[in-house]
């Protein structure tokens, strides 16, 4: 070999030591796609009709998070897990069983923060919790007794 060529490869280690493997592993979602791997997604629809003027919102820009920790950036050690988010956003949206609540505006965002040896995975979801009105149907109103007995 040349010096020329041993220069280039002291030259490119030192820059990968300095900089870690961060400047490779942004350029997939997860880790999963270093290893070939699809990252899972859940994909569900609901469809609700919020133009009946029959809901209230009780409340708004509920969070819930999960964080996790991947060495090297694509080895999950603990993962940031879906699941864990959105039982911290119902934990806050007081959502109980039976009553007729329930969230609107849902988003889930994924991201990392990339670090030299490691990176930290994390999960946020956000929501408005509504609640629904009952319908009153106006046959089942109480009609006035306009005038004296019959």
């Amino acid at each position: 070999m040349t010096q020329s060529v041993i220069k280039g490869i002291c030259v490119f280690a030192a820059a990968l030591g300095l900089c870690g493997c961060t400047g490779a592993v942004p350029a997939v979602s997860s880790g999963a796609g270093l290893l070939g791997l699809h990252p899972a997604s859940t994909h569900t629809d609901t469809s609700v009709n919020l133009s009946e003027g029959n809901f209230v919102v009780v409340k708004t820009n509920l969070m819930g998070r999960s964080k996790g920790f991947s060495l090297l950036g694509f080895i999950p050690i603990y993962p940031a897990k879906l699941t864990t988010a959105m039982d911290r956003l119902y934990a806050q949206a007081d959502i109980q069983p039976g009553t007729p609540k329930t969230l609107a505006h849902l988003v889930t965002e994924s991201s990392s923060s990339y670090w030299i040896l490691f990176s930290i995975p994390e999960t946020v979801v956000r929501a408005d919790v509504i609640q629904f009105n009952p319908k009153i149907e106006p046959d089942s109103i109480p009609k006035k007794d306009a005038g004296g007995s019959p």
